[in-house]
C-alpha cells in the first residue's frame, strides 16, 4: 500500500507516445510503469531523483521495485493475468531473462540496433496461446523437444549477450542472426507464424537481413537484428520494401534503460511540441 506522505491534488495526465497499441510491443506495460513512478513521486513515497543541472536520473533498486510493483498491478487491471515480463522490462531496462514464472536482470548489455516492423495484422494473443497448447497435447513428442530446442536458443542468446560487452566483435552478430533464423522457424512449426511474418522475413533477407517474430506472433511486430556496420542506405532500403508491403518500420535499439526521469529540457522538440498542444 502507498502510505502517501503528503497531499496530491487532483491531476490530469497527459500521455504522449510512439509505440503502437495492441501490436505486441507492451505499450500498456509501458503506460503502467510511467504512471506508476509519476503518481510516486508525486505523492513522496519515492524520491524526486532529479538535481539541478540533470537532463536524466534514474531512482534506486529499491524505488525501481515498488515501480515495478504497482506498474504489475496496472497490468492486471488491463489483462487479467500477465507475466509480468513487460512491467519488469519497462522497469528496469536492458534485458531480462524469464524462466517459469522468474525473473532474471542480465548484467550489463549492449544495445542493440533492430528495425521494428508493425505488419498491422491484428492477433488475439488468447487465441495463439490456445492453439499452441492444443499442439502440444495432440503431438507432444513432437512439440516438447521444439520447446527445449527454443529454450536453448534462448539461453545461447544470453550466453552470447552476456559475452559481448567485454569484446565487442563483430564475430557475434553472425551467430544472433543464426539463431533469430532458427527461432522464427521454431515459432512457425508451433503455430505462432503468419504469411504477414514470413514475407517481413523475405524481405528483409533479399536484403542481407535477419528477421523474427516479436510478442504473441499471428501477425503483429517482427524485429530484424541491424549489424554496426550495416549502412543507411541499406536500412533505407529495407524500410521502403517493407512499408511497400502496407507494414510501418522504425529504426531503434533494445537494450536500453528503463523508466527514467526526464528534465524538460532534455525532451525533444517534437514531444515538447506535442505535450504543449494536448
Amino acid at each position: 500500500v502507498c502510505l502517501c506522505f503528503r497531499d496530491v491534488p487532483s491531476v490530469d495526465i497527459l500521455v504522449w507516445s510512439e509505440l503502437p497499441t495492441g501490436a505486441g510491443l507492451g505499450s500498456s506495460a509501458a503506460f503502467a510503469v510511467c504512471l506508476a513512478a509519476a503518481l510516486l513521486t508525486a505523492c513522496g513515497a519515492i524520491s524526486c531523483p532529479l538535481k539541478e543541472g540533470d537532463s536524466t536520473a534514474r531512482w534506486t533498486e529499491e524505488e525501481l521495485t515498488l515501480i515495478n510493483s504497482w506498474a504489475f498491478q496496472g497490468e492486471r487491471v488491463i489483462h487479467g493475468n500477465p507475466s509480468g515480463v513487460d512491467n519488469a522490462v519497462g522497469t528496469w531496462g536492458g534485458a531480462l531473462r524469464y524462466q517459469s514464472g522468474k525473473i532474471t536482470p542480465l548484467k550489463r548489455v549492449l544495445t542493440l540496433r533492430i528495425l521494428l516492423t508493425n505488419t498491422k495484422v491484428p492477433r488475439s494473443t488468447k487465441v495463439l496461446v490456445a492453439g499452441v497448447k492444443e499442439k502440444i497435447l495432440k503431438f507432444p513428442a513432437i512439440m516438447n523437444p521444439v520447446l527445449d530446442s527454443i529454450d536453448a536458443i534462448s539461453q545461447e542468446c544470453q550466453s552470447v549477450l552476456e559475452a559481448m560487452p567485454a569484446n565487442p566483435s563483430p564475430d557475434y552478430y553472425p551467430v544472433l542472426e543464426e539463431l533469430f533464423d532458427i527461432n522464427q522457424h521454431h515459432l512457425n512449426v508451433i503455430g505462432v507464424g503468419h504469411p504477414s511474418l514470413d514475407r517481413l522475413c523475405r524481405v528483409t533477407a533479399s536484403h542481407g537481413l535477419h528477421s523474427k517474430l516479436t510478442g504473441a506472433g499471428g501477425g503483429g511486430c517482427g524485429i530484424t537484428l541491424l549489424r554496426p556496420d550495416t549502412t543507411p542506405l541499406a536500412v533505407e532500403a529495407a524500410k521502403q520494401d517493407l512499408c511497400a508491403c502496407g507494414f510501418e518500420c522504425w529504426e531503434t535499439n533494445i537494450g536500453a534503460p528503463g523508466v527514467t526521469l526526464h528534465s524538460s529540457s532534455s525532451l525533444s522538440a517534437e514531444v515538447l511540441h506535442m505535450l504543449s498542444e494536448s
